[in-house]
């Protein structure tokens, strides 16, 4: 056959079915397959070729009777393959895969694309460095366990998009060139060419924007929409994410609660997990005092305790030091621990030590009876267990510093520990409510939003704004599954007098509010209706709905943690030109032009 023969009958092939769909029932039929060369291999004078499209692989069989053997030769690992052949029964069924009990005898092969030895092969690249499978992000998506990944991300948003549309709500887009807004991160800023030394922002969230399709009458909106925050490097953050935008009128919270539990339920039959709604809902104090966190992993079946009192009885003169500066002593009850080794021991009391704790005093019951890190009388630690029903099989670590430090170091611990104690498989979700409306900064001595400027108080504190602003509790939310927080909202001010408030109490003058949000400001008067939202982080959800570690593992194009992109090699330098057209000069080159 002619390179032009070949090429002809290549174009007249239509593919029959995808590999995956291929089963007993095609036995003795005749298909056509496309996809890659998974792996290559001859045993005698046959040769096996794992052919892989996007749902699976099918082993295609070429007997030494195919009329175009060199062809055969030619054929690489990642080459593009159009196969048409006859299914038959495989002799040695392979139960990894769902083709395994058939295969493809191929009668006619056509190479749609030659590959280059590839760095590494789709198939290993659990063996390959972070970097290099960014770098060549194309052929680390062929993997099927990425190939997956995105099927379940896809299905999972179009069940969103369902659900929310069969409720009502609005598919509303917002800009993506906005006003740069101080909403707790450093905006991307995108310079404009028109109005030289004039900004656009990269919206850090659509927040005023959803605000103001509630006071245009929209009710009810959502957008499946990305955000952009230029915020520090950090092990598991990108400067570009998605989030489930949401926003209602006339709602109260109870009511958004029960629609997001749907909305989790429908995006986690994705993959066939029902999920039980009416989720345990928790105020932020008792969060922080049982378990240090504002997201607790509720799978570790242990809390944090508060030994303050108990162990005056110690005598200690370390632990009574602490009590006398108004700090406390919390601790943790490790069930069933009490055979823990000294080095065992010596390794948690260095985690506390390097996460800035002077360290965890432990206590436990052995074959000496009791005994501790602290000088302490058998009898006397024997009397602590009793009072405080612990069993002599578990170990209590205990920790003392000021309260929120000790809470901090606690929390940590426990999560640190509870690993070994928790079922990994369960799914614990939790809405955590009652947040502080603010919190102090030291470092420029003013208050300062949890959330953002836009959460309402809480009514019932509502005249504690002036007295005691700290005191003062939020109507906001969060979401929180396996102590990883998915989502979180807010009722919204409605009230522009209210909102004003807010601001001054933040330190902005009306001068500034009005430049950063005159424009919010503005539409407060022309009749707000009260609403509410919440914005559920997509990309965090499919990496527990995939049971991936990293949200990069569910990004088509991630960054790096640093922030680079491999695959493009962006952020890049831009040419003088083209800067000049903005009117922007950098700042290095300025120095080398004085120079």
């Amino acid at each position: 056959m002619t390179e032009t023969q070949h090429k002809n009958q290549c174009e007249t092939l239509k593919r029959t079915l995808y590999c995956v769909k291929i089963n007993e029932e095609y036995v003795n039929r005749t298909v056509s397959v496309y996809g890659w060369v998974n792996k290559k291999r001859e045993l005698g004078g046959l040769t096996f070729i794992d052919l892989r499209d996007r749902d699976g692989l099918l082993q295609i069989v070429v007997n030494e009777g195919f009329p175009d053997l060199q062809l055969i030769k030619r054929i690489g690992s990642e080459n593009v393959l159009a196969v048409t052949g006859k299914i038959v029964l495989r002799s040695n069924p392979n139960p990894e895969i769902y083709t395994g009990k058939v295969e493809l005898i191929a009668e006619h092969i056509c190479i749609l694309s030659s590959s280059e030895t590839p760095p590494f092969l789709p198939e290993s690249n659990t063996d390959v460095s972070e970097e290099l499978r960014f770098k060549y992000r194309y052929l680390d998506l062929r993997n099927q366990r990425m190939q997956k990944n995105f099927k379940i991300r896809s299905h999972s948003a179009l069940n969103v998009r369902n659900y929310l549309h069969n409720l009502g709500f609005l598919d509303i887009e917002t800009p993506m060139l906005s006003k740069a807004t101080p909403e707790g991160a450093r905006d991307y800023l995108v310079p404009s060419r028109i109005y030289n030394g004039r900004m656009f922002a990269l919206p850090q969230s659509p927040q005023l924007f959803k605000q103001m399709l509630m006071v245009s009458g929209f009710e009810r909106y959502y957008q499946i929409v990305k955000c952009f925050r230029d915020e520090d490097l950090r092990a598991d953050r990108q400067p570009e994410f998605t989030q489930i935008d949401i926003e209602m009128s006339f709602a109260e919270p109870e009511e958004l609660f029960e629609i997001t539990e749907g909305l989790i339920k429908e995006i986690f039959s994705t993959i066939g997990r029902d999920i039980k709604t009416g989720f345990r809902i928790m105020d932020y104090d008792e969060a922080m005092n049982k378990y240090g966190s504002d997201k607790p992993d509720l799978r570790i079946p242990f809390e944090i305790r508060d030994f303050s009192s108990s162990v005056k009885a110690f005598n200690s003169n370390i632990l009574n030091s602490i009590l006398e500066n108004k700090g406390t002593i919390r601790g943790l009850v490790l069930p069933k621990s009490s055979d823990y080794s000294r080095k065992v021991l010596d390794n948690i009391n260095k985690y506390v030590q390097d996460l800035g704790g002077k360290g965890a005093i432990w206590i436990k019951y052995g074959e000496e009876g009791f005994k501790s890190s602290l000088k302490i009388e058998p009898i006397v630690i024997e009397t602590f267990y009793k009072e405080n029903n612990i069993d002599k099989n578990d170990i209590v670590f205990l920790i003392g510093d000021v309260v929120e430090k000790a809470l901090f170091l606690a929390g940590k611990l426990r999560e640190h520990l509870g690993v070994s104690f928790m079922d990994k498989d369960r799914l614990e979700f939790l809405w955590v409510v009652d947040f502080p409306l603010f919190f102090y900064n030291p470092d420029e001595k003013r208050l300062d939003s949890n959330h953002h400027p836009f959460t309402c108080p809480r009514f019932e504190d509502l005249d504690k704004l002036d007295s005691s602003p700290l005191e003062v509790k939020s109507s906001a939310y969060d979401i929180v599954l396996n102590g990883i927080e998915i989502g979180g909202g807010s009722r919204r001010i409605n009230d522009i007098k209210m909102q004003q408030k807010i601001f001054k109490l933040l330190n902005f003058t009306p001068e500034e509010a009005e430049e950063k949000f005159g424009f919010f400001l503005n539409a407060l008067k022309y009749g707000a209706p009260p609403h509410l939202g919440i914005a559920l982080g997509l990309d965090r959800i499919i990496m527990l709905l995939t049971g991936e570690s990293s949200i990069r593992e569910v990004i088509a194009f991630p960054k790096t943690t640093s922030s680079l992109c491999l695959l493009t090699g962006s952020p890049s330098a831009v040419p003088a030109r083209q800067l000049h057209e903005l009117g922007i000069r950098l700042e290095n080159e300025g120095k080398k032009a004085h120079e």
